[in-house]
């Protein structure tokens, strides 16, 4: 059996019980980092035989994995801190679990994107996790434009040399929004800075940042009446509202009777 397991984002004592089961019981534990699993593992006098599973090896490690579940071994995936695979290595080794019909299971534990969701304080209803942005220019510009209507609270992780200049970004292409830029997440200085995307603010250049960002809470100003009910039920559903939603917003807008929406929503 595979196990992607979940491990502390800072405080060690943020590892459940399951966890640390898994972690003594398996065969073989691949780590992101061997050195900084090591600190983990040493903690809780957890010995096993480690191998390097990460972004520059996820292809060739990935059939290594394979084989040793093939031998019958149990394999633990550990990327440095929190999930594995979330912004982590580990997608590549799921489609080959996936194409080689093994089984897989996740124990769950710390994450910091839903931590500093709610440190933010920003509605946590309704989320998007964004993850790290693209260093590519282009493909960092057709992100947010992607992003830019969403209405849903927004969750970026930063590197702190980029956090001014993707603040900035967000500012050029969202206007000003609520945001919160959290740090040191779970250990003895988390810091927690809300702010708007047009101030400018000063903050240490250290560890990674999570960013939680305002969704979209202007009133659309698009003019519908120019558009035909399906081009107006697709800008809902594009924008990720459901069908039933959108229906609904459609007939409003348009002071039609539901059921006429919906014949033309059956066509989409």
């Amino acid at each position: 059996m595979l196990y992607f397991v979940s491990t502390p984002i800072g405080n060690l004592k943020d590892i459940t019980l399951r966890a640390l089961e898994v972690l003594k019981s398996v065969d073989v534990i691949a780590c992101e980092d061997t050195r900084n699993s090591l600190k983990l593992l040493n903690h809780y006098d957890i010995h096993k035989k480690l191998i390097a599973y990460h972004k520059f090896n996820e292809n060739n490690s990935s059939d290594g994995i394979i084989a040793l579940l093939n031998e019958g071994k149990d394999v633990a995936v550990i990327s440095d801190a929190g999930m594995p695979v979330i912004s982590d290595p580990g997608q590549t080794l799921i489609e080959k679990l996936k194409q080689n019909n093994l089984e897989y299971t996740v124990v769950p534990g710390a994450n910091a994107g839903l931590c500093a969701l709610l440190l933010s304080g920003l509605d946590s209803t309704k989320f998007t996790f964004v993850g790290f942005v693209p260093d590519d220019k282009k493909q960092r510009e057709k992100l947010l434009k992607e992003v830019k209507e969403y209405k849903s609270t927004l969750i970026f992780y930063v590197a702190p040399h980029d956090v001014t200049k993707i603040v900035k970004q967000l500012y050029e292409s969202f206007g000003t929004r609520k945001a919160c830029l959290v740090n040191e997440i779970t250990k003895m200085f988390e810091k927690t800075f809300d702010f708007e995307l047009s101030q400018s603010f000063e903050f240490d250049a250290k560890g990674e940042y999570v960013l939680v960002v305002e969704g979209n809470k202007q009133e659309e100003q698009n003019d519908f009446a120019s558009m035909s009910i399906k081009e107006h039920l697709l800008y809902y559903i594009n924008l990720g509202e459901d069908k039933n939603s959108a229906i609904k917003k459609v007939a409003k807008q348009r002071n039609l009777p539901k059921n006429e929406v919906y014949q033309v929503a059956t066509q989409i």
